[in-house]
């Protein structure tokens, strides 16, 4: 029986009563019906022990021995001196390394801090990577005057958060 849900506190009681009800019904079905079906049952035996012992398995044959294995593939040879892609480390910078410890703000955190303030001209003799050809040796960066204009944020994202319904404009297909 499917049940509605508990709303207030009649209905509340009404569940209560029902559930003792159900469970006195068991009670008295299993008073009255109980011996019956257990004297009917037939007896329960213990297992006899040939039923308890597991089946012997052939002896297994030996195993064949293991193939030998291939020769290691030779080592290539060094491809000579690595080269330095960055510049060495200032001896002052070097040294803060070693001065207190990260979790108060020295340390390996000062160092990282320290290495990071650096322009990647100051750390690096050439660009590695192709994002470094892009502002390579532009020198420092201008903050404009004039801020950014409120409108274009506010036709830019969305007014509603992510799950909000699209305006009737918005439709793009």
């Amino acid at each position: 029986m499917a049940r509605d849900m508990i709303t207030d506190t009649q209905q509340q009681d009404f569940l209560k009563e029902q559930f003792r009800r159900e469970g006195q019904l068991w009670l008295r079905w299993y008073g009255r019906y109980c011996e019956p079906l257990l004297a009917c049952r037939p007896p329960c035996h213990p297992p006899t022990p040939h039923h308890l012992r597991l089946p012997t398995l052939p002896a297994a044959p030996p195993a064949p021995p293991p193939a030998p294995r291939p020769p290691a593939p030779p080592e290539p040879p060094p491809l000579g001196p690595r080269i330095k892609e960055m510049k060495p480390v200032p001896p002052d910078v070097q040294a803060l390394l070693y001065q207190g410890i990260s979790h108060d703000g020295q340390g390996r955190w000062r160092y990282l801090r320290a290495r990071a303030g650096l322009s990647p001209e100051d750390k690096y003799d050439e660009p590695i990577t192709s994002s470094f050809d892009y502002g390579w040796q532009l020198g420092p960066t201008q903050i404009s005057v004039h801020p950014v204009p409120k409108c274009r944020i506010d036709s830019f994202f969305r007014r509603n958060g992510a799950f909000a319904l699209l305006d009737p404009r918005d439709v793009a297909l």
